[in-house]
């Protein structure tokens, strides 16, 4: 028997009771706090959307500040309080929380709530993760773009109350198992990133002019892109303002976000016949070479393996396959990221169509190319089944960790009776 269970076994052999959260606390909604107020000095507050990106299960410290001003008017957590936004477009995110652990007071913004009760702070954070407490909250969501669920609704939630000995050890328990996959977590990342770094240091050593002049027995030339290409060219968007553009769409339609240095067999985009015909969207063939030309996805390459049509905001490249393998062509501009990069210009960090036409790869005869694009596509395959496994795995450890929360969360329910 375990600890914890020989402490259910004494102090409350009958079950645990479960409790409406409004029987053991009180739902305060936050209000009248927007990004635009935030200071470099001044009193800690938490604005409800930094509760997604910012913040875990507890918080000591804010990452914001506001005037004092503004902050003795505003609804304020107290240490131990959970914060709780309470509003989101995706619907895991709808009532998640942290315990305000700070010595001082918190404002805290609308479409958030404050929770003050009399159960340990950390036990009712986990406690808002748990299997039950999910249950019942996507039964009370409202709304259909913007989701949430209202401090009433949450006020009849019944969940198992131990007593504060078990809350305690509970929560002893959970943080040590959230160390150690934290831990692994961390390890199997960096293991991921170790053979990114081998991977890409392989393939730009196989794709040096050294290299392949040593393959090739003789000089190799260096030809820009323009030059080894039969077609170039980009895309468009077509005017969101008209539905008809994209309702019921068939046709692919592949955005930046999607160009991410692999093989593309899939989008999620689609627009109709109509939308392609009124933008300057266009077919491209399978097995262009694509390169995103804007902003934080600038640089970034990928072939296409499916006919397709796309935006704006990369170059397309049909390769001459009387000069080069569309393949070897790819390796070497992702070899040359660094290199493109350093060619970004303007506010948003955009590489020009010009920049990226005018970039040279050193072009070695077909055969060589074959010989570098069988080896590294091997290479590739190899490192792809490496690093797809590792994110399994770190999937696999969080299941593993959410089971084991669920199960310590789980209690036998104290009967009318008991």
């Amino acid at each position: 028997m375990s600890k914890i269970d020989e402490m259910i076994a004494e102090l409350c052999p009958d079950g645990v009771e479960y409790k409406r959260l409004g029987d053991i606390g009180t739902f305060t909604r936050g209000a009248g706090i927007q990004k635009s107020d935030f200071t470099d000095e001044g009193k800690p507050c938490i604005h409800y959307g930094q509760i997604y990106t910012y913040y875990g299960l507890e918080a000591s410290e804010t990452k914001s500040l506001i005037s004092e001003e503004l902050y003795a008017t505003r609804k304020k957590a107290k240490h131990g309080d959970l914060i709780i936004a309470t509003t989101s477009e995706n619907e895991d995110d709808v009532c998640k929380c942290c315990a305000w652990l700070g010595d001082e007071p918190c404002a805290v913004s609308g479409d958030a709530y404050i929770y003050s009760h009399s159960a340990d702070p950390k036990y009712m954070a986990y406690l808002f993760c748990s299997a039950s407490f999910q249950a019942q909250k996507k039964r009370r969501i409202t709304g259909t773009k913007v989701l949430r669920v209202s401090g009433d609704a949450m006020a009849t939630f019944e969940l198992p109350i131990p007593p504060i000995e078990i809350q305690k050890e509970i929560v002893r328990i959970l943080d040590k198992f959230a160390e150690l996959e934290a831990e692994l977590e961390a390890e199997l990342e960096a293991e991921l990133e170790a053979r990114k770094a081998q991977y890409a240091y392989y393939r730009d050593k196989l794709l040096s002019v050294e290299n392949l002049e040593a393959l090739e027995g003789n000089a190799v030339p260096l030809k820009s892109l323009a030059c080894i290409c039969s077609w170039m060219g980009s895309g468009g968007t077509p005017n969101k303002q008209h539905p008809e553009y994209y309702d019921g769409g068939s046709i692919p339609w592949l955005r930046t976000q999607e160009v991410k240095y692999e093989d593309i067999y899939e989008v999620s985009g689609r627009i109709t016949p109509l939308g392609l015909a009124n933008s300057s969207a266009k077919m491209i063939p399978i097995n262009c070479v694509i390169v995103a030309i804007s902003g934080a996805t600038a640089g970034r390459c990928a072939i296409n393996k499916i006919e397709c049509a796309t935006n704006q905001h990369r170059l397309n490249m049909v390769i001459d396959p009387s000069i080069a393998h569309y393949r070897f062509v790819y390796h070497s501009i992702c070899s040359k990221t660094q290199e493109l990069l350093s060619r970004k210009e303007g506010a948003r960090g955009d590489l020009s169509a010009g920049r990226i036409k005018s970039l040279e790869i050193p072009v070695p005869s077909l055969e060589t190319q074959q010989k570098v694009v069988d080896i590294l596509d091997r290479f590739d395959a190899l490192t792809t089944s490496l690093t797809d496994g590792l994110p399994a795995e770190i999937e696999a450890r969080r299941q593993q960790y959410e089971y084991y929360r669920d199960r310590l969360l789980s209690f036998p329910r104290l009967t009318a009776e008991g």
